[in-house]
């Protein structure tokens, strides 16, 4: 059978069971575009930006476990992918970046729009190609969903020169099956590791679950819960492990690290037996490393060996994909007594509850949060953008079901999360709704027309403090309340917010206004009462809506660790 590169590409996407594909058109990728325009299987969808297209295969790939593909071309185009590429990376989601590039005679020459996308894009990708025939095009096709979906799931991006989209094949046939000799990921746990880490659980005194993404990536949710209860340990979760466990167990502590709960924190400090199933030990949880879980051995279950001991170092590692470990695990655990550990542990719950001030003129937004959860009934997806929002939704939204919050963990991505929600949607083909700020939506707003245009039930909800609200919260608390450029309403002659009552400016920019030009609905709330009217209109609204609640300017999210401090040093709130 004879080929084009460009058919033989979109060919792989079928093949591969690709439904959606996220892109922007641009000189040389037009023949790959072309070959989509017949391609029915395949649905693609126009962003009007290509970290749009990154971040919509990112929330695709989140919410369904199947690879996300984003299409976009050389130069610009292709850079432009590079922030959602890692964002995906640093979360582990299995994404195919595909882009175009000059023609292979060009390469090297400073061509216009050319850019080395195999050097740039290799510290944030899982791995990368760029095709140097269209021979290899197939296997490389293949090899790059492989890689993305298999092990520790991660971005692949292939690389296609000119020549190779316009080039043809003959005998071209899709590889039924790939092996890769240096790439050969080890899903099962080791039998003798397992048995260590049951003998260790049933020794321990004061055990805890930390659990992370992994689980979620792996499936293990029923596992993990199965474990738990039957051992009766207490579980946290990092932000990308919530919903790995139900966020309305009593057995659930909330997450930890420097936006932790105490319960957590303090029992990540006191325990005698971390269980860590699929998280990584990064930086937000742990604190100070060398103050980090000072009582505690550990045990470290992970199917990527590099992370095993690469920050904290752990007892007892297993290798292993976190469904089969904790499988093997529950068949031959012989749990202790835990009793009085598991006394301390609720006692701490029940007296730091997480808190926050309720008034009457001003909107709180860790109540918007709460209401939005019981008018969702709490099952609704989310996706989040990053800063005090993204930190009240992992408070105040309890997720009791995997695949349930989509945010920018490692990363912290401003500007994920509508992107994020519009692939979710179209994926799930059910409504997705994205809780953002007034600071982080402006990074991919242009996005309300993709939405807008294909009708995705996407529901924005804005917690408007009119502020970069997280920058300034650390500006407030460490560097004496000096603003700088944290300000969104502030113009030339505005003499800073020293005084924010004598703000003239309200709305910049004006939400409702803005929605309308794209023809979505928008509902405005600015006093507590009208919180729950804002809430029904939008979510009850057919297709996309906006929720703008002007909330309290200042408001900080609590509980907080300073930087690089031990995380049982919490800050108070005033």
């Amino acid at each position: 059978m004879k080929k084009t590169g460009a058919q033989i590409v979109v060919d792989a996407l079928i093949q591969e069971k690709v439904d959606i594909l996220f892109g922007y058109p641009g000189g040389v990728v037009i023949p790959i575009f072309d070959v989509l325009y017949d391609a029915k299987k395949i649905k693609v969808i126009l962003t009007r930006h290509e970290q749009g297209a990154a971040h919509a295969a990112d929330g695709y790939a989140r919410a369904t476990g199947k690879v996300g593909v984003c299409l976009a071309t050389s130069g610009p185009g292709a850079t432009n992918l590079v922030t959602g590429i890692a964002t995906a990376y640093l979360d582990s989601i299995p994404m195919v970046a595909i882009t175009g590039q000059v023609s292979s005679p060009m390469l090297g020459t400073d061509a216009f729009q050319e850019a080395d996308m195999v050097g740039i894009s290799r510290p944030v990708t899982k791995h990368n190609f760029l095709v140097d025939s269209i021979e290899t095009l197939p296997i490389i096709m293949k090899q790059a969903f492989h890689i993305a979906r298999t092990g520790r799931p991660g971005p692949v991006l292939v690389d296609i020169p000119a020549d190779i989209s316009k080039g043809s094949m003959e005998g071209y046939e899709y590889p039924k099956s790939v092996s890769i000799r240096s790439y050969k990921p080890n899903v099962v746990g080791h039998i003798k590791q397992i048995e260590k880490a049951s003998e260790a659980i049933g020794k321990a005194e004061r055990p805890l679950i930390y659990a992370g993404g992994g689980v979620i990536i792996s499936g293990a949710h029923k596992e993990l819960r199965e474990f738990a209860e039957k051992c009766s340990i207490p579980v946290t979760t990092t932000l990308m492990g919530l919903g790995g466990f139900p966020g309305t167990h009593d057995l659930f502590l909330g997450m930890p690290g420097m936006h932790g709960t105490r319960t957590a924190n303090y029992s990540l400090q006191n325990t005698d037996l971390i269980i860590s199933v699929g998280a990584r030990f990064d930086d937000r949880v742990t604190g100070n490393v060398e103050t980090f879980a000072p009582k505690a051995k550990i045990i470290h279950m992970d199917i990527d060996p590099a992370a095993i001991s690469k920050i904290i170092k752990v007892d007892i590692p297993v290798v292993g994909d976190a469904k089969n470990i904790l499988a093997q695990l529950n068949k031959i655990i012989k749990p202790g007594d835990y009793s009085s550990w598991l006394e301390q542990v609720m006692q701490w719950k029940k007296e730091y509850p997480l808190s926050y001030a309720l008034s009457k003129d001003e909107i709180a937004p860790q109540a918007v949060i709460e209401r939005l959860f019981e008018k969702s009934n709490g099952n609704a997806v989310i996706t989040t953008e990053v800063g005090q929002n993204q930190m009240w939704t992992a408070h105040y939204y309890k997720f009791d079901k995997p695949r349930t919050l989509l945010s920018s963990g490692g990363l912290g991505t401003m500007g994920y999360g509508m992107p994020a929600a519009m692939g979710a949607a179209l994926a799930l083909n059910k409504p997705v709704i994205d809780i953002a700020g007034d600071g982080s939506i402006q990074m991919n707003i242009q996005e309300l027309a993709t939405i807008s245009l294909n009708r995705i039930p996407v529901k924005v909800v804005i917690l408007n403090n009119g502020y970069l609200g997280m920058v300034r919260q650390w500006q407030e608390l460490f560097f004496d309340k000096r603003y700088s450029s944290t300000c969104l309403m502030a113009d030339a002659e505005c003499a800073g917010c020293e005084d924010i009552t004598k703000c003239k400016r309200k709305y910049m920019p004006d939400f409702v206004k803005l929605a309308g030009s794209y023809n979505i609905p928008a509902f405005r709330a600015e006093h507590p009462d009208e919180v729950d009217e804002v809430l029904e209109k939008g979510l009850n609204s057919d297709g996309p809506a906006i929720m703008e609640f002007i909330v309290a300017r200042e408001e900080n999210v609590f509980p907080m660790v300073p930087a690089g401090q031990p995380i049982d040093n919490i800050l108070e709130e005033k």
